[in-house]
């Protein structure tokens, strides 16, 4: 009887999933392509140098405050390849998403991208959690008929991973973010022809959601990065519930409500102090509190915040909002014993972070930029990007958006226009 290929891997994907944090904490500034500004005079401190922006948009509506009326989604700038008669293979891609949604995105776009070159069958992955042994079925958390279906004439997608599929069939490979035709044809394709069967780990070299300054047809990477994944219909209910309790609670600000990607154990590690020269690649809650205050946002303004649950550290911003609520908050009761457990809780911060009206990174990282590529393809684009403004200053909003939105230098903006 052929060996599980899943346990021949778990130890790769493990080692993968360390180096990948590993590499990502111990950055001392926000991750490319946000160019870290310090001002040594000590005035402000930025992760999104936003100074030298040519084109940066002006946020605020005259003076009504720091709310934007959204312009509505950007059309898709790329076209689904037209269906063709795939060259008939044996040969199977297999991958599994780990690490939470802003991981998925790019690895979905890289499976694809593999596949497609190759010619191959892509097996619909499994997710897997922080925890050895922690694993789900892709159609736990996303429509699987949606992600099956918008691939239909780019590659063959398979279901359930084939039983033919053996250790002695099966090269284990670890491939960049963003991988390239060039390092497929190099590095994968070989091993492919060899073995007959290919299962893919991606590595991110460095946290770059930049676009590319390389004119080139970008069709496949664009649509499995913005047109495959949909929540299943009872994950998307929690959130349509949750995003639905923020606008009521927000009926001040005319429904209108901030998310903050601030989660107290990224903020307690180490490697979220600022070094010796003063950068910042985190903002504490009352950092993140005072800078929303400056910018012009009033206390009944309703703030979601990514931690799942109430922490007595948390007061600071409290006292200057007190409508901030986590997820243990404002999650239906009969949904929490469910949901209020770890993948979900990610996947249901990436998608309320998306959708909320101002989203403010306090944490660098591929978190931070996946969902600026989400909300920018929406029309979202009020990311506001935290900084320690000096008591006596006045604070423009337009000064503080995301370089990825007043540079127009996400990847999302080769994919939409």
């Amino acid at each position: 009887m052929g060996i599980d290929p899943r346990q021949i891997v778990a130890g790769v994907l493990t080692v993968t999933m360390f180096l990948m944090l590993g590499n990502m904490i111990k950055r001392d500034h926000f991750d490319a392509p946000i160019s870290h500004h310090v001002n040594h005079a000590g005035s402000t401190q930025h992760f999104d140098d936003n100074n030298d922006s040519e084109q940066s948009f002006a946020l605020s509506n005259g003076g009504d405050g720091p709310w934007k009326e959204e312009s509505g989604g950007l059309k898709r700038c790329w076209s689904k390849p037209d269906s063709e008669e795939v060259e008939e293979s044996k040969g199977f891609v297999t991958f599994s998403l780990t690490n939470g949604p802003e991981y998925h995105v790019s690895q979905i776009a890289d499976a694809v991208v593999v596949a497609r070159y190759l010619k191959a069958n892509l097996v619909v992955p499994d997710i897997r959690g922080s925890e050895p042994g922690d694993w789900r079925n892709f159609g736990d958390i996303y429509d699987i008929e949606k992600f099956v279906n918008s691939l239909d004439g780019v590659v063959k997608v398979v279901k359930t991973q084939p039983s033919e599929l053996s250790s002695k069939n099966l090269a284990v490979l670890r491939v960049p973010n963003r991988v390239t035709e060039d390092y497929i044809a190099e590095n994968i394709e070989p091993a492919f022809r060899s073995k007959g069967n290919v299962r893919i780990a991606t590595y991110f070299p460095s946290v770059n959601m930049k676009k590319s300054k390389i004119q080139q047809d970008n069709s496949i990477g664009c649509l499995a990065t913005y047109g495959t994944l949909e929540l299943q219909p009872d994950v998307q209910e929690v959130v349509d519930t949750m995003v639905d309790r923020l606008k009521t609670l927000s009926r001040k600000s005319d429904g209108q409500f901030v998310a903050v990607d601030l989660r107290l154990d990224m903020l307690d590690h180490k490697g979220c102090q600022g070094n010796s020269a003063g950068s910042k690649k985190c903002y504490s809650p009352q950092e993140i509190a005072l800078f929303l205050r400056k910018l012009g946002f009033d206390k009944d303004t309703a703030v979601y915040l990514t931690q799942s649950r109430w922490d007595s550290s948390l007061d600071a911003l409290k006292d200057l909002f007190p409508k901030s609520y986590t997820k243990e908050g404002i999650m239906p009761m009969d949904k929490k014993s469910k949901f209020l457990e770890s993948e979900y809780e990610k996947v249901i911060d990436f998608y309320i972070c998306s959708q909320s009206d101002v989203f403010v990174p306090a944490i660098s990282g591929l978190f931070y930029a996946n969902v600026a590529g989400k909300r920018i393809a929406t029309g979202k684009t009020q990311i506001l990007v935290p900084a320690n403004i000096p008591p006596a200053s006045s604070a423009s909003v337009a000064n503080y958006v995301s370089r990825y939105v007043s540079k127009k230098n996400h990847m999302a903006y080769s994919c939409f226009c």
